[in-house]
Parts: structure tokens; C-alpha cells; sequence
């Protein structure tokens, strides 16, 4: 593999979710690009196979245990960080129903991870960024914020949730060395899908899967990789001049609109 550019050198940055999935492949290229990371998760052992990974090829990381829909273990969590110049609220949980499959606990369960998990990230987050004299967030959205897809109401409103909280926290920071944006991505081959898949469509998870690729216009799910380079490129300086923004990663879906 050809090294990366070094973009990110002598930054300290945060990813919540970052022992699996997107959260995992984010945390692999800002460690790739020379950041310092701190992982933080629900259980530490599930960040541990990624921290081996990116120990293995000469970087820099931290593991944090912390319930990211619980103010006192996120307060702790950023309390016990040194510094911190790049913040990536990625952690997030799914659900599919309309709003009539919805129950009061469904709502619950996805605001207390997705929505009041972010809040949580930026409530002390920012006030971390500030202290290091500014930096750069991202926000993992998704492209559901912008566009109705069936079935997923709780999922949905959370995600939007996220697309208008990053709007906020750039109008509120841009004069203060604070750029916030947020990344839209369409279904992206994770072990989420492997496992819903799995449990849902037994014998025929191949079929499944090419009919779920085939939904997106480009004709296949993304990869973990490909939002990654996404959220590295936004957290570095290349990126200086954007705040506000959100950016559809998602093989054309927003062109059904």
C-alpha cells in the first residue's frame, strides 16, 4: 500500500464508533495520515482489534470506554484527553419501521445514541477544540437526512438531527477557528449489513445483497474507505475553507429525488 500523505501530523483527533465499520476504517486513515486517535467506544475490547491495527503500522492511539448517550461518561471521557484538534461524532444505531411500527421505546433507543450521542460529542467536544485553539469536526449523517427512504422513520429523524446540529455548530463557531461539517453516506457494505442479512434472509444473503447494491444508481454499496477518505480530506487543512457543508457520499441516491 502506498503511504499516505501525512496530512494530519501532530493532530489529535476523536472518533466515536471506532472499533467497527466506518467508524473503523476512519480511525485507520487518520491514524494513516498521522493524527494521534482516540477510539472512543461503548466496550473498550471492541476498539482493540483496530488499535492492534494501527500499533501494528507505526501510529498513535488511544482506547476509551464511554456510553456516548450518557452525559457523565462522555464528560469523563473528554475530561481525561489531553487535547483535541479533530472530532468525528460517527457512533449510530439503526432502526426500520414507519411510524407506525415505531414504538415509544424504538424513538427513544435511536434519539439517546444517534441524536443525544452527537450532542454529547459536541457539548464537550467544542469546548475541547476551543482550548486547543480550534479545529475541525465531522459529523457522520446520512444521505436519509435529505432524502425519504421507506421505512425509516426513527433512523431518519436522527440523521436529520445530525444534518442540523452541524449546521448550527459552524454558524456558531465559524468566527472562532471551528469548521463543522457533516458526511451523507448511502448504504455502505459494513458487518452491520453482513449481520442484518444474515439474521434476516438466511440461504439468501448473496441474493440480497446484490439486489440491495443494485438499488443504488452506481449499482454497488460503498465502502468503509471511501467515507473515510472523505472525512480525512474535510479535517485537513485542503479543507480550510469549508464549513457547513453536507457532503452525499451515495452512489447517485440523491439523484433519485
Amino acid at each position: 500500500m502506498t503511504p499516505l500523505v501525512q496530512r494530519l501530523a501532530d493532530k489529535y483527533a476523536l472518533i466515536t464508533g471506532g472499533g467497527s465499520g466506518i467508524g473503523r476504517a476512519i480511525a485507520l486513515r487518520l491514524a494513516g495520515e498521522g493524527a494521534h486517535v482516540t477510539i472512543l467506544e461503548l466496550r473498550a475490547e471492541a476498539a482493540e482489534a483496530t488499535a492492534t491495527d494501527i500499533r501494528a503500522a507505526g501510529g498513535a492511539v488511544t482506547v476509551l470506554a464511554a456510553d456516548v448517550s450518557d452525559t457523565g461518561s462522555m464528560r469523563a471521557a473528554f475530561d481525561s484527553i489531553p487535547k483535541l484538534h479533530l472530532l468525528i461524532n460517527n457512533a449510530g444505531i439503526a432502526h426500520i419501521g414507519s411510524v407506525l411500527d415505531t414504538s415509544p421505546q424504538d424513538l427513544d433507543r435511536i434519539y439517546a445514541v444517534n441524536v443525544k450521542g452527537v450532542y454529547h460529542g459536541l457539548h464537550f467536544g467544542v469546548a475541547k477544540l476551543l482550548a486547543s485553539g480550534g479545529g475541525a469536526i465531522v459529523n457522520v449523517a446520512s444521505i436519509i437526512s435529505k432524502v425519504a427512504l421507506p421505512d425509516r422513520f426513527a433512523y431518519g429523524m436522527s440523521k436529520g438531527a445530525v444534518l442540523t446540529m452541524t449546521l448550527s455548530v459552524a454558524r456558531d463557531f465559524v468566527d472562532r477557528g471551528i469548521r463543522c461539517n457533516c458526511v451523507c453516506p448511502a448504504r455502505v457494505h459494513t458487518p452491520f449489513v453482513d449481520g442484518y442479512l444474515a439474521k434476516n434472509y438466511p440461504g439468501k444473503e448473496k441474493e440480497m445483497f446484490a439486489k440491495l447494491s443494485a438499488a443504488q444508481p452506481i449499482g454497488r454499496m460503498g465502502e468503509p474507505e471511501e467515507v473515510a477518505a472523505l472525512v480525512a480530506f474535510l479535517c485537513s487543512d485542503e479543507a480550510a475553507f469549508i464549513t457547513g457543508s453536507a457532503y452525499d457520499i451515495d452512489g447517485g441516491v440523491a439523484l433519485l429525488r
